[in-house]
């Protein structure tokens, strides 16, 4: 995904998805968001170490995502172990949230990551964030093993799932 690319909202909206640098300005402002989300839920930010070149291509991917011109969410990968990449930094703006905008972003990542050829993805979540679990549910993610700061933490949810071997000769026009 080197360029913008579109997809629908189920109220009719455009969401332009578009890969940033992940010290961008509008992808700070949206980690931000993140982090203060977190705050708010579980009483502080993500003490996960990220370094920003973790999520240039090709070995990791930031994608911002905009409706109506205006930044709505985000969503990022970056590899975990060699075949396996590490979804981070999930975020749906809250009026913009049971609108699919985070199927997208979550689509988009998991298409990005199988073209860069890895096979399978992992994320860290929360028992604080159901909306986030419910996501990863639908999309056929199952436990595994803890990692990281948070291997060991009360409350930490760990899933993945493996990516297809095959992708779709027709991909959806924002994955080309």
């Amino acid at each position: 995904m080197s360029t913008s690319a579109e997809a629908g909202l189920r109220d009719g909206r455009v969401v332009r998805l578009t890969p940033a640098p992940y010290d961008d300005p509008v992808a700070r402002g949206l980690v931000a968001r993140v982090q203060a989300e977190y705050t708010e839920r579980y009483g502080g930010p993500d003490a996960a170490v990220v370094d920003p070149a973790e999520f240039l291509p090709p070995v990791g991917l930031f994608l911002v995502a905009e409706v109506d011109g205006v930044p709505a969410g985000c969503g990022a990968w970056r590899v975990h172990e060699p075949g396996v990449v590490e979804i981070k930094r999930m975020y749906v703006e809250p009026a913009l949230r049971r609108l699919g905008l985070a199927q997208v972003l979550l689509d988009a990542l998991e298409l990005t990551a199988a073209r860069a050829g890895h096979r399978a993805v992992v994320l860290n979540s929360g028992y604080r964030q159901p909306e986030a679990l419910a996501l990863y549910e639908r999309a056929g993610y199952g436990p595994v093993p803890g990692y990281g700061v948070y291997a060991d933490a009360p409350g930490a949810v760990f899933l993945g799932k493996e990516l297809p071997l095959e992708l779709p000769e027709e991909v959806p026009s924002w994955a080309s």
